[in-house]
C-alpha cells in the first residue's frame, strides 16, 4: 500500500511536466537519423539542389573551366603571351609555325597566336555585356507584362511579334552598315535591340506561372505591395528559366559578333576579333590554312563551352528531371 500511493504520487507530481519530457524526448528522436545519433538533413531549396548537381555533373566543370581560363586570358592576355597583336611583318606573311610563334603569321604578318588570345578579350566582352543587356531588359518588361497583364501584356507581345519578324543577320547587315565606329558597342546594342524579346517572353511566362502560386495569394491577401510582391516573392522563383536561356544565348550573341564581323558590319579594324581573323583568312584557305584553323577553332570551343554550361544549368534547374 504504502509503495503503491508512492508511484501514484510520483506519476501525480509529474503531471504536465511528465508531459512536456515526453515531447521533449520524441522531438529529439524524430531530429535524429536511423542511428540516432545524426541530425536529419534539412529542406533544401532549389539552388542548393541545383549547385549539388552540378557539382556532380562533368559536363558542367569541363565548360566551367574553358569559360574561366577564356575569361583569365580576356582579362589578363600578357599572362600566356607577351606579344603585340597589332605588330606585323609582311615578310613572314603567312609562313606557318616556327619556334615562338606556334600558329604561324597571317597574311599581313601578323601572330595569329597572339591574335588568338587577344581576339577572346572580344568575344567575351561582347558576349556578355549583350547577355546582361538582354536579360535585364527582356526581364523588366516581360516580367512587368505579366505580372500586371491587361494592355501592358498585349502591347509587350503584339512588339515581341514584330521583332521576331526581323531577321537577326539582315537587321545586322542594314542597321550596322551605316555605324562607322570600330568599337564594340554598336554590336553589343544591336544584340539587345534584338535578343530581349526572347527573354522577355520566357520571363512573362514564368511569371504569370509564379502568381498564381498560394504563398503569392496569401501574401496578397496580408496587404503586401506589389514591388513586394514581384522582388521578395515572385522574381526569386521565377528567375531560374531567364537564367538558362541567358547562359545558352552568350554562346549565341559571341557566334552571331563573329559573323557580323565575317560579314564586314561587325567589328572593324584595328580592333581584334576571332571574326575579322576568318574573314581575312578565308582568302587564303589554300595556301595557309592555319590562318583559319586557329581562331576558328577557338571560336568553336568558347561557343561550345557556353551552350555546354548552359544545358548543364537547364538541367539542374528543370524541376521536372527531379
Amino acid at each position: 500500500m504504502p509503495e503503491s500511493q508512492d508511484q501514484e504520487g510520483a506519476i501525480a507530481g509529474t503531471g504536465a511536466g511528465g508531459a512536456m519530457d515526453l515531447a521533449v524526448s520524441e522531438a529529439t528522436t524524430l531530429e535524429k537519423g536511423p542511428d540516432d545519433t545524426t541530425p536529419l538533413d534539412k529542406p533544401r531549396s532549389l539552388w542548393s539542389d541545383a549547385w549539388r548537381d552540378l557539382r556532380r555533373n562533368p559536363v558542367f566543370i569541363i565548360s566551367a573551366l574553358v569559360i574561366i581560363f577564356l575569361v583569365v586570358i580576356s582579362l589578363w592576355p600578357s599572362l600566356i603571351t607577351s606579344g603585340n597583336p597589332l605588330k606585323c611583318d609582311l615578310s613572314k606573311a603567312q609562313e606557318g609555325s616556327q619556334p615562338g610563334h606556334p600558329f604561324g603569321y597571317d597574311g599581313q604578318g601578323c601572330d595569329v597566336y597572339t591574335r588568338t588570345v587577344y581576339g577572346a578579350r572580344t568575344s567575351v566582352t561582347v558576349g556578355v555585356c549583350a547577355t546582361l543587356g538582354v536579360a535585364i531588359l527582356g526581364s523588366v518588361l516581360g516580367g512587368l507584362a505579366g505580372f500586371f497583364g491587361g494592355f501592358s501584356d498585349s502591347i509587350l507581345s503584339r512588339t515581341t511579334d514584330i521583332f521576331f519578324a526581323i531577321p537577326v543577320v539582315l537587321g545586322g547587315l542594314v542597321l550596322l552598315s551605316v555605324v562607322t565606329s570600330s568599337t564594340v558597342w554598336p554590336v553589343i546594342g544591336f544584340m539587345v535591340l534584338l535578343g530581349w524579346p526572347q527573354i522577355s517572353r520566357i520571363a512573362r511566362g514564368s511569371v504569370i506561372t509564379a502568381r498564381q502560386n498560394d504563398y503569392v495569394q496569401a501574401a496578397r491577401a496580408l496587404g503586401a505591395s506589389n514591388s513586394r510582391l514581384l522582388l521578395r516573392h515572385i522574381a526569386p522563383n521565377a528567375v531560374a528559366p531567364v537564367i538558362v536561356v541567358a547562359t545558352i544565348a552568350l554562346g549565341t550573341y559571341i557566334a552571331l559578333e563573329a559573323t557580323l564581323s565575317y560579314l564586314g558590319v561587325g567589328l572593324k579594324p584595328p580592333t581584334v576579333s576571332w571574326g575579322i581573323d576568318i574573314s581575312a583568312a578565308s582568302a587564303y584557305i589554300r595556301n595557309a590554312p592555319h590562318m583559319l584553323l586557329w581562331p576558328a577553332g577557338a571560336l568553336a570551343i568558347t561557343v561550345l563551352a557556353f551552350i555546354m554550361l548552359g544545358d548543364a544549368v537547364r538541367d539542374a534547374l528543370d524541376p521536372k528531371l527531379r
